[in-house]
């Protein structure tokens, strides 16, 4: 980064130091500034921003020249502004692996210095899944900046997303376990004998026995425990610490002062003192505490292992059919859309599409948590990941790599095991405050021993700080709430429910209200043309207008007809159409206007409907159908009717819910009659008809007014509005991408039973975090006084440091055991 003076010309979204200015300089990227009325309203916007000492926006360049000397806090301060006058910053969301994290701690002090880079406007670091979220900006901070900053500090990023980085990930992962249980299994060695000749008073008596014990912990610290030691140097050098430089302090302090009493006991012999060792303190403390990494790594791992699932749906080759029928096998990332693939008896579907060739059923349990294999002939969908059954068939890519449906939810699995849930901000607070606290605790033991107790203070204060240092544990803090979302995140996707953010996941067990949509939600979504009923003479002429509006419309209930009339009907390119939107539409043909839509667009227009017409009409609606109205500018000219079956699961996920007391409301566009019968059947009580989309939003608004909890399920884009406005926007998964998109959580399937699931899974995950909260807590808020000495006044007790370290150890293994009883609950 070199310095230049004002003149000098820079790139998009840069960072720079300016040569005649006192003040450094970034320029940040603007999108939706496309005047100077835009360009001033931004300009005022940055006057408010305190910590920006000069500014100007330039709408050429689209973008705004910030000058503070704190740009760290300037410029998230600045995009902030920005987002918040209705502009938007262009930036870069990733997700990175952190290598060499050892704690709560280390995820926190990773997370404070890549929010600290300029250009960065959020970090979050998961110690569970050791995973950085970064929000930059690029151009003023990238990948290669952050990984550097990290490194700084003794951890490192891994940033390459390649393929063949995933692989390697996952071998440095290996590599990095087994390396942990060599250094495990030859501390253990060694520390068994550390603690015979300890715990044996004959030998303790030895004259050679502290030499031994010497040579025998020299190697656990410095060889096996080496990783304590240089992480608390790397954390020292950057004014903060971490459990390193707890089990650095502890055991180092312990080992110096047993080398002090080796090589000078007559020190303490003078005094009329024994001269103590406490080598089998540090060797055994370290023994214990890589033990339980050890353990903590292999159930962490456990917590992860729907996203291994996931990713090993995904078959490494596949077949591809060439023009002329010629076949080659080729890697899966040299699929291409358009490719046609032949998928053979039991093997797995590589990308997304289209069958255009041959039939079979696919095994589609592993997305939609459904066991029965779906039928797959010409014109179906395909997905990634499922399993073909007995028959083969061909079938046109449309979908590779991440565009898949497999690639998305593998993305928003890791990204919702990535994230954090409320209550995770008090604990990172606690975590990061948490080793200075126990450092000035333990060092408070000491002091207070040596005023206290003349006799034996300095060696009961001694084994205080080393005990207080080894048994406080931030990492069963850290690891409490991200365990917990992790499998029960993963649980989910196994059951076919997509759970975007750790937050949804924590709310979904207060809803109390869930409002449902009605097609394609409590109805199959697959509307078909039941009856037509013609009150005038039907000709060619009306039944082809009818084909034709039906045909410019996008909304499902018009392709239902459109197909039904299909065969008999021609198109008319003449006619003019306009949307109304949530009644139905207009077109004009011959300078004659022609209305289909619903009863309200009827009486709207003042269409006539004879005795016939109503009682026919009247007949269907009770019946449960959608009734739609073909007239012209004055009479009622046909009558259609539509069925859309209720979905079997709708009626039993209703009754599930009820007995849950949760309130279920129903809104459709559709007329109150059909309504009523759709209710009835499914014994939803409370319900609203002739709903328009923008009545959702505020008919959920309304309910949270009244201080429900509100979970709002639909499909379609016309949805998309209540969902963002619910507290759980939960989409159905067959339905729009707009709505999967806004919604908090996604049901593959579409099933409605699966809403009962979410939330029992809710519960169950909220469940887990409190119980691990409050164990970590506990056992912090009690080792640590008895770890100081507190009950030596009461019964004479002091907690010997090696059992503290075996304390320490099992706090964490617990917590993330705890975790793991979700899989199985």
């Amino acid at each position: 980064m070199e310095n230049i003076n004002e003149t000098t010309p820079i790139s998009e979204g840069s960072l720079i130091p300016i040569k005649n200015n006192e003040h450094p300089v970034a320029y940040i990227p603007l999108e939706g500034v496309e005047s100077e009325h835009c360009a001033l309203i931004v300009d005022k916007g940055l006057d408010e921003v305190p910590t920006i000492m000069k500014h100007q926006v330039e709408l050429n360049n689209k973008r705004a020249m910030i000058a503070s000397d704190n740009l760290t806090s300037a410029i998230p301060e600045a995009v902030d502004k920005i987002r918040g006058l209705g502009y938007a910053v262009p930036t870069v969301k990733k997700t990175f692996p952190v290598l060499n994290l050892s704690c709560a701690s280390c995820a926190n002090s990773t997370e404070t210095m890549l929010t600290a880079q300029p250009g960065v406007l959020s970090a979050t670091v998961n110690y569970a899944n050791a995973t950085a979220k970064v929000e930059y900006i690029p151009g003023i901070a990238d990948a290669q900046q952050l990984k550097t900053a990290i490194q700084s500090i003794g951890y490192d990023l891994m940033v390459d997303e390649s393929a063949e980085a995933s692989e390697s990930l996952e071998a440095v992962h290996k590599q990095h376990f087994l390396s942990l249980k060599r250094r495990t299994v030859g501390a253990i060695l060694l520390a068994i004998p550390l603690v015979i000749m300890g715990m044996t008073p004959a030998l303790m008596d030895w004259s050679y026995t502290n030499y031994l014990m010497w040579a025998l912990a020299t190697p656990i610290v410095f060889v096996f425990g080496r990783q304590f030691y240089i992480g608390a140097y790397k954390q020292a050098k950057h004014r903060s610490a971490n459990m390193d430089t707890l089990v650095a302090l502890s055991t180092g302090v312990a080992y110096l002062f047993s080398v002090y009493n080796t090589l000078f006991p007559d020190f303490w012999h003078n005094r009329g003192l024994h001269a103590h060792v406490y080598f089998e303190s540090a060797g055994v403390v370290i023994a214990f505490i890589l033990l339980g990494k050890l353990l903590e790594e292999r159930a962490k791992g456990s917590t992860s292992s729907a996203i291994k699932k996931l990713m090993g749906l995904q078959p490494k080759t596949v077949t591809i059919v060439h023009h002329g029928g010629h076949q080659m096998e080729i890697p899966i990332s040299k699929v291409n859309v358009g490719d046609t693939i032949l998928v053979k008896p039991g093997e797995k579907i590589a990308v997304d599409g289209t069958v255009v060739s041959g039939n079979s059923y696919v095994d589609e349990s592993m997305i939609s948590g459904e066991p029965v294999p779906v039928a797959k002939t010409k014109d179906a969908t395909v997905f990634a990941g499922t399993i073909n059954q007995k028959g083969s068939f061909q079938f046109k890519a449309e979908k590779v790599g991440g565009e898949t449906l497999l690639g998305q939810i593998i993305k928003m699995v890791q990204d919702a095991q990535g994230s954090k849930a409320p209550v995770q901000k008090l604990v990172d607070k606690i975590s990061g405050i948490f080793v200075p606290i126990v450092i000035g605790i333990a060092l408070l033991s000491f002091v207070l021993w040596m005023f206290l107790d003349t006799q034996e203070g300095f060696t009961h204060g001694l084994l205080a700080l080393v005990t207080v240092l080894v048994i406080a544990c931030p990492c069963a803090l850290g690891l409490a709430t991200p365990t917990a979302i992790m499998v029960g995140v993963g649980k989910g996707a196994e059951q076919g429910i997509l759970i975007k953010d750790a937050e949804s996941l924590e709310l979904a067990k207060k809803l109390n209200a869930i409002v449902l949509d009605k097609t394609g939600t409590i109805t199959e979504g697959k509307p078909e043309v039941v009856a037509l009923k013609w009150f005038v003479n039907e000709t060619d002429q009306l039944r082809n207008i009818l084909y034709s509006i039906e045909k410019s419309s996008e909304h499902p209930l018009a392709d239902a007809v459109v197909k039904s009339l299909k065969e008999k009907s021609s198109f008319i390119d003449t006619l003019d159409i306009e949307n109304i939107s949530g009644q139905g539409i207009h077109g004009q043909y011959q300078g004659k206007g022609y209305i289909i839509g619903n009863a309200v667009l009827a009486r709207k227009k003042g269409i006539s409907i004879g005795a016939e017409a109503k009682q026919w009409i009247d007949e269907k609606l009770d019946r449960a159908h959608t009734v739609i109205h073909f007239a012209d500018e004055g009479t009622l000219l046909a009558a259609i009717a539509i069925a859309d079956r209720i979905k079997p699961s709708s009626i039993e996920a209703v009754r599930q819910l009820q007995s849950n007391g949760i309130e279920v409301y129903m809104l459709t566009g559709d007329n109150e009659q059909t309504a009523r019968a759709v209710a009835k059947q499914t014994g939803i009580k409370q319900y609203k008809a002739n709903v328009l989309p923008a009545e959702k939003a505020a008919f959920v608004k309304d309910l949270q007014a009244q201080n429900k909890i509100v979970g709002m399920v639909g499909d379609g884009i016309n949805d998309s509005n209540a969902l963002a406005q619910a507290n759980v926007g939960i989409a159905m998964g067959k339905g729009s991408d707009i709505a999967m998109d806004v919604a908090k959580m996604t049901i593959i399937s579409s099933e409605l039973t699966k809403i009962p699931q979410a939330i029992q899974l809710s519960r169950k995950t909220v469940t887990a975090i409190r119980q691990n909260l409050f164990w970590a807590f506990i056992y912090n808020i009690i080792g640590i006084p008895i770890a100081a000495g507190l009950l030596y006044s009461i019964n004479g007790f002091l907690l010997d440091p090696m059992w503290a370290g075996a304390a320490m150890a099992l706090s964490s293994v617990s917590v993330v055991s705890n975790s793991l009883r979700l899989k199985w609950s």
